[in-house]
Order: C-alpha cells, then sequence, then structure tokens
C-alpha cells in the first residue's frame, strides 16, 4: 500500500500542494484527476523522489519510503524518454537490465510485453520510426519491464486510439489483478470512469474528493430520477415537491425534494398503466468533478 500524507510543496511564494494525502492501495487502479496545473505531475514527481516535498511524506506499508523502495516502482512520465535512435525490443531489454533483471528475464519480460501491446512486429524499428500512439505502447511498456511492484503512470492513454486504448486498459487492469498498487492520471474521464477502482480528485493542489468510484457516486448522487411508462409522462409537472427537467412522452427526468415524493411519482405512473424503468440518476466522473472543483 502506497500512502501520501501531508505533503505540501512551493516555489517561492506559489503553492502548488497543500496538505495533499491519499491512498493507493493493492490491487487497486486508483485514478488521479485534476485539471491542468492543479498538482498531479507534481505529486507524481514527489512519490518517484525526483521532487522533494517541503513537507509530508511517501509511506509503503507504514514506511517511508527509500531509494530502494523506488527502484521497485514502475514509472511512466507525461513526456517521452526514450531514445529514439535504439530499436525497440533492444531498448526495453536494456531499461531491465539497468533494474538488474537477468538478460534471459529481460528478454521474456520484453517479448511478453510487445506481444501483449500489439508491438511484437515493430521490436526491431526505431524508436522514432513509430507513429506517436505507438511510442506511447513502448513507454509504457519501459514502465513495465522490469515487474514493478507499483505503478505510477502519468497520463498512460494520451495519444492512443480507441483499440490501443482497450489494449493498454487491459494490460494495465492485468497487473492490478495481480496485486500491484496502479496509480495514473488522465484528462480521459471516461477512460479513468471505466477502469479505475478509486478516484483521487485534485484541485489547485488540494485534494478536493478522494474514494472508492462506487462510494463518491453513492456520495455525490442528487435527487434526480428517471422513469419510462407506456403513456404520457406530462402529468408529473403538476406533483407537488416534483420539478421535471425533461420529458419526452412516456419518458422523464426529474427532481423529487423528498423520497416520498419520488415515491409517489412512481405510484403514480403504475397506476395510470405498466412502468417499463424506474432509476435514481447516478452522476458520472464528469459531473462530480466539476462539483468538487468549482
Amino acid at each position: 500500500m502506497l500512502d501520501i500524507r501531508g505533503v505540501s510543496k512551493s516555489y517561492g511564494a506559489r503553492q502548488v500542494l497543500s496538505d495533499v494525502n491519499f491512498t493507493v492501495a493493492d490491487g487497486r487502479m486508483t485514478g488521479f484527476v485534476g485539471a491542468n496545473g492543479a498538482g498531479k505531475t507534481t505529486t507524481m514527481r514527489i512519490i518517484l523522489g525526483v521532487l522533494a516535498p517541503d513537507e509530508g511524506t511517501v509511506f509503503i506499508d507504514g514506511t517511508a519510503v527509500t531509494a530502494s523502495d523506488r527502484r521497485r516502482f514502475g514509472y511512466m512520465p507525461e513526456e517521452r524518454g526514450l531514445y529514439p535512435k535504439m530499436k525497440v525490443a533492444e531498448q526495453l531489454v536494456y531499461l531491465a537490465r539497468l533494474h538488474g533483471l537477468s538478460p534471459a528475464s529481460a528478454q521474456r519480460n520484453t517479448t511478453s510485453l510487445l506481444e501483449q501491446l500489439g508491438l511484437g512486429e515493430r521490436r526491431d524499428d526505431l524508436v522514432e520510426a513509430l507513429s506517436l500512439g505507438n511510442q506511447q505502447r513502448a513507454q509504457i511498456a519501459a514502465a513495465l519491464v522490469h515487474d514493478p511492484e507499483f505503478l505510477v503512470l502519468d497520463e498512460p492513454f494520451s495519444g492512443l486510439d480507441p483499440i490501443a486504448v482497450e489494449t493498454v486498459m487491459t494490460v494495465l487492469a492485468g497487473y492490478a489483478a495481480g496485486g500491484t498498487p496502479v496509480l495514473f492520471s488522465s484528462h480521459q474521464l471516461d477512460i479513468v470512469e471505466r477502469l479505475c477502482d478509486d478516484l483521487v480528485i485534485i484541485g489547485d493542489g488540494s485534494i478536493r474528493a478522494a474514494g472508492s468510484r462506487e462510494q463518491l457516486r453513492e456520495d455525490h448522487t442528487s435527487a434526480r430520477f428517471e422513469i419510462q411508462t407506456l403513456g404520457d409522462a406530462g402529468w408529473m409537472r403538476d406533483l407537488p415537491g416534483i420539478d421535471v427537467v425533461d420529458f419526452d412522452g412516456g419518458w422523464a427526468v426529474f427532481e423529487a425534494e423528498t423520497d416520498a415524493a419520488s415515491q409517489h411519482v412512481l405510484s403514480e405512473a403504475v397506476s395510470r398503466g405498466p412502468v417499463t424503468a424506474f432509476t435514481r440518476q447516478r452522476p458520472s466522473l464528469a459531473s462530480i468533478f466539476k462539483e468538487v472543483v468549482q
């Protein structure tokens, strides 16, 4: 388990992180989201030891992280950092060997990752000859090739087409399923919503919300409901405690002042004919993000 506790960071008079606290649990995919300049990359660099915090500590299983611990991390920076004149496979083997893998293990991991990420046929190409999307896949492979125990990935889905996104999602989910804590940032909230188990939302250097995806949805669920009937839903506009947001024929979205008012809508609809759907609307990650950062 990776714990970030009380982390603050300033550059001169400009404070970029203020008392940042969150946890990346074993076997969990944690999505780290925020606007540009919110503090995501600075936080990740502090976790990796690239930057030192002014205050606070990063812990692994309750013990302050050391340089030796960080060698067990897999890190993918937002800026591509591979050698453009090296062949893809040659570079991955080289990086694995730097982390202490044997030649045989380095070759085995490289071959496996390139196949998983759809780069098997490009293993002998120079990095600079790859498309930007394939360079991104190679960068992800570089973060994984040494069998890391923790993953910290900054915008891993940037520049990927939909098929490549699915491929990378499958690979990362496999690592999490094997017990690896995975922290990744992304501006693509639809991907974060599909992939993550937990969410951390940062705004102006402070954590605005953190928790499991389902708990955050529950915490931010509004009193808005959706109903589908076989009749006309216009009658709902005359009910007390009900605000009809939208309707079309037998379909309607409404807000209820109380649970009793929402149940009154349902019972009234049933008395008028068949009800084919009735549900409380659950917020998307995008709507939760807007709510907590504004």
